[in-house]
């Protein structure tokens, strides 16, 4: 049985997995670990929201990347995970106020984009688990949940907390962060931090749904 192994950790909150339904922005070096945690657990219904191709840039940390140069994401992982419902757009504070989150229990922020991010939390606040930065960082060890405002170590997440408090927001979401300072100014990734959110983000979800 294809969930054999899992069925005993998750016990009676198994069937909630299957029955939830997930909508996961963004699906690169993060948000396609995520994808694939989540598929292997027994979540059955998820939604991914992406625009961008692979390139050959995303080879270092982006599953299935190497087979699918110049395809759309959301297209290519489509074909690894015949379930998922796809969108094809780019997330931008304005999609997000105008898209009807209410059908999914659990909304999974992997996206880079500030004002979305910022827009995610005052809308989704309550099911949602946001991605703060991955890139530029070597230690996995140093990867770490909780919620936005006990996050710290990231330039970031530093700007997102500074720009809610100015906006009055003071409610509490999940949040996945790296205490790691930045080790270079230059665009750089490692598989072994960015999957590493991507898993502790699928563990939070799960979390999240036997709650």
């Amino acid at each position: 049985m294809r969930y054999e192994r899992i069925k005993p950790l998750l016990k009676d909150s198994f069937e909630k997995l299957q029955n939830a339904n997930i909508i996961l922005l963004g699906v690169g070096g993060v948000g396609g670990f995520c994808l694939d945690c989540l598929m292997r657990s027994g979540v059955k219904n998820i939604t991914i929201v992406d625009f961008d191709s692979y390139d050959i840039s995303n080879q270092n940390r982006q599953l299935w990347s190497e087979l699918h140069q110049g395809e759309l994401k959301i297209e290519a992982l489509q074909k690894h995970y015949p379930e998922i419902k796809i969108i094809n757009k780019r997330i931008d504070e304005e999609w997000v106020k105008e898209f009807n989150f209410e059908s999914y229990d659990v909304v999974l922020d992997a996206i880079d984009d500030r004002n979305a991010k910022l827009a995610l939390a005052q809308k989704c606040y309550k099911k949602l688990i946001s991605s703060f930065g991955s890139a530029k960082r070597l230690d996995p060890t140093q990867v770490k949940s909780d919620t936005i405002w006990n996050s710290y170590g990231d330039r970031f997440g530093s700007k997102i907390r500074y720009e809610l408090r100015k906006r009055g927001f003071n409610k509490k979401y999940r949040v996945i962060f790296s205490s790691e300072e930045a080790i270079t100014k230059e665009n750089a990734s490692f598989v072994g931090v960015t999957s590493t959110f991507g898993m502790s983000m699928c563990f939070e979800a799960i979390k999240m749904i036997q709650k």
